[in-house]
């Protein structure tokens, strides 16, 4: 399963047990095991428009950012840090004053979304999106209407 890390943690609340739920749930659909470290880090507006800028190429302040720092994790040790999800906290607030959710839900949509990124899901063309749309309510349902 995979194990993860909090960096400069939110100012918002959170749950270590719900966060630990998703991670079950998104390992035990997967064939294939993730046993390396996960990094959640927290940062600021201009942190995260910066490193938009840097690996994206695109110049303004995004939610969040996923990295999968290996192609091959055949020589990985579980305590290899693998990816790193890059939040801006700024945004989440916003975002879910826009949606109407708590910080705390808006955070874990935005975690489900990037752990499925990281596991190579996608939504470039819309059957992508409607296979990554589907095991990301899958999830939600879990977590809230169990």
């Amino acid at each position: 399963m995979f194990n993860y890390q909090i960096i400069n943690p939110p100012t918002f609340s959170f749950d270590e047990k719900i966060i630990k739920t998703i991670f079950e749930i998104i390992d035990l659909s997967q064939e294939k095991k993730q046993a390396w470290i996960l990094n959640i880090v927290f940062v600021d507006e201009k942190s995260i428009q910066d490193l938009n800028n840097t690996y994206r190429k695109k110049d303004y302040i995004t939610d969040v950012l996923s990295f999968n720092y290996y192609d091959d994790f055949l020589n990985l040790k579980d305590d290899d840090i693998a990816w790193e999800l890059v939040f801006c906290e700024e945004k989440i607030k916003f975002q879910a004053t826009e949606y109407g959710l708590w910080e705390e839900k808006e955070f874990y949509k935005l975690l489900i979304h990037s752990i499925l990124h990281i596991i190579w899901y996608d939504h470039i063309d819309d059957d992508d999106y409607s296979i990554m749309k589907s095991v990301e309510e899958e999830v939600w349902n879990k977590i809230y209407w169990k």
